[in-house]
């Protein structure tokens, strides 16, 4: 190497360096500041630029947070990308909060396909939650679907109860299933039965599910709260492009 290039290599890597400080500089100052004026505001995981000059964005756990470069002010919302018509934020959300597919314990889930079930979802549902009837009811014109579905009993009453008799019936998807779409009362469950639930509500914890349903597709989107069959089925054709 000659003493032109070894000079430029210098000048290059002192460019970077310089590029660093104020970046690191600027996290600590909003770090600091937060940190001394609200006490009690939940720990930040990150701090990181916004394609908006002067705009941080404040990651905290799943949670996007956005705040000035000195962090005198916070502001909680969504960043649209007019251009693109995209919600940054929810962009952003939906890749922290994704979930690995293949790392789910379906032998945990009931499960029942349509087709020839090469679509694959997850769904994690409470026997009395109204918005899960409803769309159990719609995953019935969906075509060429594999649904696990993994109960949680958080709605209280006899959510418990009810999970336990379903999941212990001889033919638990069935049961289920005439549950959520016909009503028919599941029978009681006699004598010991061991059931995943107390699993599934871990797993729940695990990932801050705490609505029924929450859909989990293949390629790790989750989607709170019931789909319509219309957008279910865009979403399933998003999933499996991206596997």
């Amino acid at each position: 190497m000659n003493n032109r290039t070894a000079f430029a290599a210098l000048l290059a890597l002192a460019a970077l360096g310089f590029s660093f400080q104020p970046a690191q500089a600027q996290e600590a100052t909003i770090r600091k500041n937060i940190a001394a004026r609200l006490p009690d505001f939940p720990k930040i995981d990150e701090v990181s630029k916004t394609p908006i000059p002067g705009l941080y964005e404040l990651r905290i756990g799943t949670e996007v947070l956005y705040s000035d470069e000195q962090g005198n002010y916070v502001i909680e919302g969504n960043i649209i990308d007019t251009r693109a018509r995209v919600n940054l934020t929810q962009a952003r959300v939906n890749k922290l909060s994704a979930i690995d597919f293949d790392s789910l314990p379906l032998k945990d889930a009931m499960v029942w396909k349509q087709g020839n079930g090469s679509r694959k979802v997850a769904v994690f549902a409470d026997p009395n939650c109204g918005y899960c009837k409803k769309f159990e009811r719609d995953l019935q014109q969906i075509k060429d679907v594999t649904v696990y579905t993994f109960l949680i009993p958080i709605l209280g009453g006899d959510s418990p109860e009810k999970a336990t008799n379903i999941w212990c019936a001889k033919d638990s998807t069935r049961v289920w299933r005439e549950w959520m779409i016909e009503g028919k009362t599941p029978p009681r469950s006699m004598g010991a039965c061991e059931t995943p639930i107390a699993r599934n509500l871990a797993l729940s914890r695990k990932h801050k599910i705490n609505s029924t349903p929450s859909v989990i597709f293949e390629d790790g989107t989750r989607v709170p709260g019931a789909v319509g069959a219309e957008e279910f089925e865009k979403q399933l054709v998003a999933s499996s492009a991206k596997r």
